[in-house]
C-alpha cells in the first residue's frame, strides 16, 4: 500500500503531462459534425488558433458543403459569418507559417467557398505557392491548376510555369487524377508535342485504374474535347470502360459523355443506343430538375432522324415537370427544343405550355441575362407576336444590358416584325419604339465603356444587320477612344473582330502590329494566326506589316495551321521560299495527312481546301519552286458536288453583254480556267476589239423549275484557241463581300484571284456592285453604255 502511495504522485504527474501535450482545440474540430459547432469552437479560442487549426476549420467547413447537394449549399450564408471572416483574417496572417500541402489545401478550399477571386487573401496565397512553385508535389500542382482555373488565369504566367513544369515532371506522373486535373488545367497552353506526349501518358495510365472509374476516362474525352483533337484509339478505349459501366452511371455523367462525343464528331452508335435507354430508366424514377435541363441542352442537338423518336420521348416525359424549372432552365430547354422542329401533336401541345410559361416569365424578369435568354427563346417559338406586356418588360430593362445581349433582344425583334401579318405595310409603333430604344442604350453603352476587354467580351459573339447597321461605326470610335488599352494580352481576340467584321481601321491595326511584333514571344502560337489574318483578309499592308509576318513566320505551328499560315501570305504575295519548300516537302504532307485524320470534319475540308488554293497560287505565281500541280481530281469533285444558283443580277448582266456584243452565242457563263477558277463571264475580242463567238454553248442553263443555275456537267468546258492578236475578257462581278465593310477598298482575296486569272492569260474587268447599283446606272442604256465602256475600251 504505501509503494501505492508512493507511485500515484508519480502517474498523475504523467497523465497531467500527457494530457497538457494534446491539442484540446484540434480534437474539438475534429469533432464537430455541424458549421456551428465549428464556428463556437473558432469563437472561443481565437487567441489559440494555429495554423493547423485554421487549416482543419477551413476543410472541414468545405467538406460539410461538399457533401450537399448543389442546390441545397449554403456557401452565401457561410461566407459571411463572423467566425468565417475571423478564419480569413488569421489565415492571411499566418500565410507564411504554412507549409506547402496546407498552403494549396487553404487555397483550394476558399475558392470552392466561393470567396471572391480578388480578395486580398486569395491573391497573397497564389502569390506564395507561386514563389513555392518549383517544390511543390505534383498533387499539390494539380490542385493550383485547378484553383488559377477557377479564377479564369489560365493564359497566365503562373499557368505558363506550371505547363513548363508538368512537361519536364510527366513521366513520373503516376496518379491518373493528377494527370487529368494538369491536362485539362493547361490545355490551351500545351504544344502539339506536349499534348501527344500528355495523350501518350493518359492512355498508359488508363489501363492503371479501377474498372468502374468512369472520371478519368470522362476527363480524356474532355481534354479531347477541348482541344479539338480526335484520337480514335484513346476514344475506343474509354468508349469501352463507359459501355462496361452504364449501368452505375446518372444522367449527368451520360449526358456530359454525349456532349463530348457530339463535339468531337465521335459517333459511336453502341454507346448512343444503349445511353439512350438508360436514360429513359433513369428518368422515369427521378426527380432531379436540374439533371434534366442539362439533359435536353445535350442531347436535343444530337438528335438525327433514325433516333428522334427517343429524344422525343425523353422530352414529353420531362416536360410533365415543368412548373418546377427555374427561367433560365426553362429556356435553355426551349431554346434546345426549338432545334427538333418536331411535327407531332403532343410535342407542339407542350412547346406551347412552354410557351404560356416563357411569357409569364419575361413578364417578371428583372435580370439582363434572363431576359435576354428568354427573349431569344422565345423568338424561336412559333409565335407571331409578342404581348403587349412583355414588349413593356423588355423596354424597362434595356438600359442594363450589354452590348451582346441588345444586339440578341434587337434579332429576336426582328424576327417578330417580319413575323406579325397583323400590319402589312406599316412596322407596328410598339416594335418601332422598342428598336429606337435599343439603338440609344447601344450607342449609350459603347459611349461610357472605359475597359477595353470588358468590351471585348461584350463583342464576341456579335452578328447580325442591326449591330453592323447601327453600331458598328460608333463600336470603331470607341476601340480608338481605348487603343491605349491594347496590349498583347488583347491582340488575338481585338483581329478577331476586325476578321469577324470586315472592317478596316488603320490606326488600330497599326497598333495591333506594333503590339504583336514586340510581344510574339508571349503570345501563343494557336493565337498568332488569329493576329496575322485581319491584315491578309482586309489587304492591310504598310512597312510594320512586313515585319509582323516575318515575326509570324518564325513561330512554330501545327502542319495544319501552317497550311493556313502560308496561304493567307500567299493572299498577300509573299512565298517565304523556305516554308514554301517545307509545306509541299514528302514528309510535312504525310505529317499533315496524319493530323487531318485527328480533325473534325469541318476543320478537315477547310484544311485541304486552303492546301489546293496555296497549291494553285505556288504553281501560277512561283514556278520556279517547281512545286506541281496535285489537286486536279479533288478539283473536279470539288466542281461536281457544287450547283451554284444564279441571282436575277447575274441574269441581267448576261442578258445585256449579249446585246452589247451583238449575240448571247458571244458570252460565255460560268467558265472554269485552269487550276479551277470560275469566271462569272467570259467573251473573247480580236485585235480590233471586235468579239467573237463561242462554238460550244453557255453553261448558263434552266432547270425544270425554271431557276437558272450553273450546269456542273458542263464546267469542265475545253479552251477554244485565240487568233492572233485577240485577248481573252473575264468580267467578274464583285458584290459588297469583296470590299472592307466601310469602304470601297478591295479585300485581299479578291486581288489574288485578279493575280491569277492575268497570269492565266485573261485581261480581267471588274464590275463592283456600288458602281452598277449607283444612280447614275439607272436605266437599260445606261447599263449596257457602262459595259462597252468596261470592256470594249
Amino acid at each position: 500500500m504505501l509503494r501505492l502511495r508512493c507511485v500515484m504522485p508519480f502517474l498523475r504527474r504523467r497523465l497531467h503531462v500527457g494530457w497538457a501535450n494534446r491539442d484540446q482545440v484540434l480534437e474539438q474540430l475534429r469533432v464537430c459534425s455541424v458549421e456551428d459547432q465549428v464556428f463556437d469552437v473558432v469563437g472561443k479560442n481565437k487567441t489559440k488558433l494555429t495554423v493547423d487549426h485554421v487549416s482543419c476549420a477551413v476543410r472541414m467547413l468545405w467538406q460539410f458543403q461538399k457533401e450537399l447537394p448543389q442546390l441545397l449549399r449554403t456557401t452565401d450564408q457561410t461566407k459571411i459569418h463572423q467566425q468565417f471572416l475571423t478564419l480569413k483574417v488569421l489565415a492571411e496572417n499566418k500565410i507564411e507559417l504554412m507549409d506547402d500541402l496546407i498552403l494549396i489545401d487553404m487555397l483550394y478550399a476558399f475558392l470552392r467557398m466561393e470567396v471572391d477571386p480578388h480578395d486580398t487573401l486569395i491573391q497573397q496565397l497564389v502569390s506564395e505557392a507561386w514563389l513555392r512553385l518549383d517544390r511543390l508535389p505534383l498533387s499539390s500542382l494539380s490542385k493550383l491548376a485547378i484553383c488559377l482555373r477557377d479564377q479564369q488565369l489560365q493564359h497566365s504566367p503562373l499557368m505558363g510555369q506550371i505547363t513548363h513544369i508538368m512537361d519536364q515532371r510527366l513521366p513520373s506522373i503516376d496518379d491518373a487524377r493528377v494527370l487529368m486535373a494538369l491536362m485539362i488545367s493547361t490545355f490551351s497552353l500545351v504544344s502539339p508535342r506536349l499534348r501527344d506526349a500528355l495523350i501518350s501518358r493518359a492512355d498508359h495510365l488508363l489501363s492503371t485504374i479501377h474498372p468502374l472509374n468512369n472520371n478519368i476516362p470522362r476527363r480524356i474525352v474532355q481534354f479531347l474535347r477541348n482541344s479539338r483533337f480526335i484520337h480514335r484509339p484513346l476514344l475506343e478505349k474509354c468508349n469501352e470502360i463507359f459501355l462496361k459501366n452504364i449501368s452505375g452511371m446518372n444522367v449527368d455523367d451520360i449526358t456530359i459523355i454525349l456532349w463530348h462525343y457530339q463535339s468531337l464528331q465521335f459517333n459511336n452508335c453502341d454507346f448512343r443506343l444503349v445511353a439512350e435507354q438508360r436514360l429513359i430508366e433513369l428518368i422515369e424514377t427521378s426527380t432531379d430538375t436540374i439533371s434534366f435541363s442539362k439533359l435536353f441542352v445535350s442531347l436535343v442537338p444530337m438528335a438525327s432522324l433514325e433516333i428522334r423518336e427517343g429524344f422525343v420521348l425523353l422530352f414529353v416525359i420531362g416536360s410533365k415537370n415543368l412548373h418546377v424549372y427555374k427561367r433560365v432552365e426553362i429556356a435553355r430547354i426551349t431554346q434546345a427544343l426549338a432545334l427538333l422542329q418536331y411535327h407531332n401533336p403532343d410535342f407542339l401541345n407542350t412547346l406551347r405550355d412552354i410557351l404560356s410559361f416563357c411569357c409569364r416569365f419575361l413578364q417578371k424578369s428583372f435580370l439582363p441575362y434572363e431576359l435576354t435568354m428568354l427573349v431569344r427563346v422565345l423568338s424561336l417559338l412559333p409565335s407571331p407576336r409578342l404581348e403587349d406586356g412583355a414588349l413593356t418588360r423588355i423596354e424597362s430593362v434595356v438600359g442594363q444590358c450589354d452590348v451582346y445581349e441588345l444586339n440578341t433582344i434587337a434579332i429576336a425583334v426582328s424576327k417578330w416584325v417580319h413575323r406579325d401579318t397583323s400590319h402589312r405595310l406599316n412596322t407596328p409603333s410598339k416594335y418601332v419604339r422598342l428598336l429606337q430604344t435599343l439603338n440609344r442604350c447601344g450607342h449609350d453603352r459603347l459611349q461610357t465603356a472605359n475597359k477595353l476587354d470588358a468590351l471585348l467580351d461584350e463583342l464576341k459573339f456579335n452578328s447580325g444587320e442591326w449591330f453592323e447597321e447601327m453600331l458598328l461605326e460608333e463600336t470603331m470610335v470607341t476601340l480608338q477612344r481605348m487603343i491605349d488599352q491594347i496590349s498583347w494580352t488583347n491582340v488575338p481576340e481585338l483581329a478577331s473582330f476586325f476578321t469577324r467584321t470586315n472592317f478596316l481601321c488603320p490606326p488600330l491595326m497599326d497598333r495591333i502590329a506594333s503590339e504583336a511584333i514586340e510581344n510574339m514571344d508571349k503570345i501563343h502560337h494557336s493565337a498568332t494566326y488569329a493576329t496575322l489574318l485581319p491584315f491578309s483578309l482586309l489587304n492591310y499592308d504598310t512597312a510594320q506589316v512586313d515585319e509582323l509576318y516575318d515575326a509570324c513566320i518564325k513561330r512554330s505551328f501545327d502542319p495544319h495551321l501552317l497550311v493556313f499560315l502560308a496561304y493567307f501570305l500567299a493572299v498577300t504575295a509573299r512565298f517565304p521560299e523556305e516554308l514554301i519548300r517545307k509545306i509541299f516537302s514528302i514528309d510535312f504532307l504525310r505529317k499533315l495527312d496524319s493530323q487531318l485524320e485527328t480533325l473534325l470534319d469541318h476543320r478537315n475540308m477547310r484544311t485541304r481546301l486552303r492546301l489546293m488554293q496555296l497549291n494553285r497560287a505556288v504553281c501560277l505565281e512561283c514556278p520556279e519552286y517547281q512545286v506541281p500541280w496535285f489537286h486536279e481530281r479533288y478539283c473536279q469533285q470539288l466542281h461536281k458536288k457544287g450547283n451554284r444558283q444564279v441571282s436575277p443580277l447575274q441574269q441581267q448582266i448576261h442578258k445585256m453583254l449579249g446585246e452589247v456584243f451583238g449575240g448571247i452565242n458571244c458570252v460565255q457563263v460560268a467558265v472554269v480556267t485552269p487550276y479551277f477558277y470560275t469566271v462569272d463571264f467570259e467573251c473573247k475580242l480580236d485585235k480590233h476589239m471586235q468579239p467573237l463567238g463561242y462554238s460550244e454553248p453557255s453553261t448558263l442553263q434552266m432547270s425544270e423549275r425554271k431557276n437558272d443555275h450553273w450546269d456542273s456537267s458542263l464546267l469542265e468546258n475545253t479552251r477554244d484557241e485565240l487568233p492572233p492578236g485577240a485577248q481573252r475578257v473575264a468580267v467578274d462581278f464583285l458584290d459588297s463581300k469583296s470590299f472592307c465593310k466601310n469602304s470601297h477598298h478591295m479585300k485581299g482575296e479578291v486581288l489574288m484571284r485578279k493575280r491569277h486569272l492575268e497570269i492565266l492569260g485573261y485581261r480581267v474587268v471588274q464590275i463592283p456592285h456600288f458602281e452598277w447599283n449607283s444612280m447614275e446606272l439607272s436605266t437599260h442604256d445606261a447599263w449596257k453604255a457602262y459595259l462597252k465602256k468596261k470592256i470594249l475600251s
